[in-house]
C-alpha cells in the first residue's frame, strides 16, 4: 500500500511545474541563444552587428556560459538537483551572463537587455509564476548596476539611466504579464485534464454498457473493417475476433447483408443465419458518407419469438387467472348438465353423440385454463433438497398405476447410489408427468401400448443430475423438432400444446436444462440436465 501511495505521489509530481519536459525546452532554448550570441559576437563578420563591442571580454563570457549550459545539460541528464533548483540556477546564471554580455556589447544601448527579459518571462512559467517578481528584481538590478558601472568606467553623462530604467519596468511587466498569462495556460491545462478524465469515464461507462447489452453491437468504418465488438455479438457469431478484421472474414453472411441494405432507403428486412442462430441484423448510419461507418445491431431471432410469446403468454395468464371463476363456473354447469342428460332415459344415438360432444369439449377447456393458470403460478418456487432415486421410484409407481400400465411397458432405472436434488417437487411431478403423457400419446401404437423408460443418473460429470424419459415411438421429424417447445403447437387435434411449453418453463424456473435428443435406433428423448 505504501509503495502505490509513493508511486501516486511521484506520478503526481511528474506533472507538477516544472516538469522535466519544460527543463529539456530551456536547455533547447539557451542552447538556441548561445549559438546566437557566437554568431552576433563572432569576429568572422565583416560588418560587425554591435558597435563598441568589447571582444574579448564577450568570447570570455560565452565560453563561461556553454560551460554552465552543458554542465545543466548534464544535470538534466542525471535528474540532479531538484528541478525548482535547476531552474533557479539556470535564472540566475542567465541574469549574469546577460548582464556581462549587455555590457560587453556597448551597455544598454546595445539592445542585448531583451535578453534579461527572455530571461525573467522563462522563469515565470517554469515555476509558475513564484518569484517571478523576484527575478524582475534581480535582473533590473543588474542593469542599473551595469548601468553605474559604466557611468563610472566612462565618466560619461547619465542619459542611460532612462534606458536602464525603462529596460527595469519592462521587467517587472515581462513578470506580471507572465504570472499571468500562466494562470490562464494551467486554468486551461486543469480544463481540458478535467474535461479527458470525464471523456475517459464516460468513454469506460459506455463501453461497459455496450459490452453488457444483450443485443450484438458491431461498429464498422466505411472500408468494412471492424472497430468494435460486443460480447453478445461474440457469442452471436462465435470465435475470437480482433478488432481491424474485416467483416467478411468476421462473418461473409453479415457483411453480404450489410451491402444489400447500407443505403439509407434500403428497408431494414431479412434474416442472416450463423451455424445453428438465426440472426435479425439492423443497422445505423454514422453520417452521410461510406466513411462515417455504421452500426449494426443483432438480435437472435428465436429470442425475439420467445420474448413476444412470453408477453403474450403473461398476458394470457394474467386474463385467465382474473376470469378462471368465471369459466369454470359455467362449465362445470354444463358439464354436470351434460352427465345428466346422459343419465335420462330413450336418448337417441345423436342425443348421445352430442353429449359426447358437449363432455369432451368441457374437459379440454377446463384443461387449457388449468395449464394457463399453471403457467401463471411456475415462478412460485418452493425448492426442496430431495433424493431423486426413492422420489422417481414412488413417482413411477403412481404414474404406472394411474394409466394402468404394465411394468415391461413402463420401467424405471436408476444407479445405486443416492442422487440429490434442489428443486421445487411440485414442478418436478409437473414436468416428468407431461413428458411421459406426452409419451403415452405420441409413441403409442394401434397394436400395442407405448413403452416407456424414466432413467436418473449422475450424467457424464457424475455431478450433475440427469433424468431422461424414453420412448420407443417414431420420434420427432427435424422440422418439427424446433417447433416442440413452442406454446399451442400441437399436431394432435385434441391437444392444447401447452404440455412441453409448461415442462420448458417449469424446468428452467428450477434451474433444469430440459433437452430433445432422438433415441437410438428410434424413438423420443427428453433429457432433464440439472445445472445447480
Amino acid at each position: 500500500m505504501s509503495s502505490q501511495i509513493y508511486q501516486d505521489s511521484d506520478a503526481a509530481s511528474q506533472h507538477r511545474y516544472p516538469t522535466w519536459e519544460s527543463l529539456r525546452w530551456l536547455f533547447l532554448f539557451r542552447l538556441l541563444v548561445l549559438a546566437g550570441l557566437v554568431l552576433v559576437f563572432s569576429p568572422a563578420l565583416p560588418d560587425p552587428l554591435l558597435g563598441g563591442v568589447n571582444a574579448a571580454m564577450a568570447w570570455q563570457v560565452l565560453t563561461a556560459y556553454a560551460l554552465f549550459v552543458l554542465a545543466s545539460g548534464l544535470f538534466l541528464y542525471s535528474r540532479w538537483p531538484s528541478r525548482e533548483n535547476q531552474v533557479y540556477l539556470a535564472i540566475f546564471v542567465d541574469l549574469i551572463a546577460f548582464t556581462l554580455v549587455v555590457h560587453a556589447g556597448g551597455g544598454v544601448g546595445s539592445g542585448l537587455g531583451v535578453l534579461l527579459a527572455v530571461a525573467v518571462t522563462a522563469g515565470a512559467l517554469l515555476m509558475e509564476g513564484r518569484l517571478s517578481l523576484l527575478f524582475a528584481s534581480f535582473a533590473a538590478l543588474a542593469v542599473i548596476t551595469e548601468q553605474t558601472y559604466t557611468w563610472l568606467q566612462s565618466d560619461g553623462p547619465a542619459s542611460g539611466y532612462t534606458q536602464a530604467g525603462l529596460l527595469g519596468v519592462t521587467f517587472f511587466a515581462v513578470a506580471l504579464l507572465a504570472h499571468l498569462l500562466f494562470k490562464r495556460v494551467r486554468a486551461a491545462e486543469d480544463l481540458a485534464a478535467s474535461r479527458k478524465v470525464d471523456i475517459e469515464n464516460l468513454s469506460k461507462l459506455n463501453e461497459f454498457i455496450i459490452q453488457d447489452l444483450s443485443i450484438g453491437v458491431l461498429v464498422v468504418d466505411g472500408d468494412r473493417q471492424l472497430k468494435l465488438m460486443n460480447q453478445a455479438a461474440r457469442n452471436m457469431i462465435g470465435g475470437p475476433v480482433e478488432p481491424g478484421a474485416a467483416l467478411k472474414e468476421v462473418c461473409a453472411p453479415l457483411e453480404s447483408w450489410l451491402l444489400e441494405h447500407i443505403r439509407p432507403t434500403a428497408p431494414q428486412v431479412g434474416a442472416i443465419r450463423v451455424g445453428n442462430r438465426e440472426l435479425k441484423p439492423t443497422r445505423q448510419l454514422l453520417g452521410d458518407y461510406r466513411a462515417a461507418g455504421v452500426v449494426i445491431y443483432l438480435r437472435d431471432n428465436q429470442e425475439l419469438i420467445q420474448e413476444a410469446q412470453q408477453i403474450k403468454l403473461a398476458s394470457l395468464g394474467t386474463l385467465t387467472a382474473s376470469i378462471a371463476h368465471n369459466i369454470r363456473n359455467p362449465l362445470s354447469a354444463i358439464s354436470h348438465a351434460g352427465q345428466l342428460l346422459g343419465e335420462a332415459k330413450g336418448l337417441s344415438a345423436d342425443d348421445r353423440h352430442l353429449l359426447d360432444i358437449i363432455r369432451r369439449n368441457s374437459g379440454r377447456i377446463d384443461e387449457i385454463v388449468r395449464s394457463v393458470l399453471q403457467l401463471s403460478r411456475r415462478n412460485q418456487l418452493d425448492a426442496q433438497n430431495i433424493e431423486l432415486v426413492a422420489w422417481l421410484e414412488e413417482f413411477c409407481t403412481e404414474f404406472r398405476e394411474a394409466h394402468a400400465l404394465a411394468p415391461e411397458h413402463f420401467m424405471f432405472e436408476f444407479e445405486p447410489v443416492p442422487i440429490p436434488a434442489d428443486v421445487d417437487p411440485r414442478h418436478l411431478h409437473q414436468i416428468i408427468a407431461n413428458l411421459c403423457e406426452n409419451a403415452l400419446v405420441h409413441a403409442a401404437r394401434p397394436d400395442s401400448p407405448a413403452s416407456i423408460l424414466v432413467r436418473v443418473s449422475r450424467g457424464e460429470d457424475q455431478e450433475r443430475a440427469r433424468i431422461e424419459v424414453t420412448d420407443d415411438g417414431p420420434g420427432i421429424d427435424k422440422d418439427t423438432v424446433e417447433e416442440i417447445f413452442n406454446p399451442f403447437f400441437t399436431t394432435k387435434v385434441s391437444g392444447t400444446g401447452l404440455g412441453l411449453y409448461i415442462a420448458r418453463e417449469l424446468a428452467e424456473t428450477n434451474g433444469i436444462r430440459l433437452e430433445y435428443h432422438r433415441a437410438q435406433p428410434w424413438g423420443s428423448c427428453f433429457r432433464l440436465v440439472f445445472t445447480v
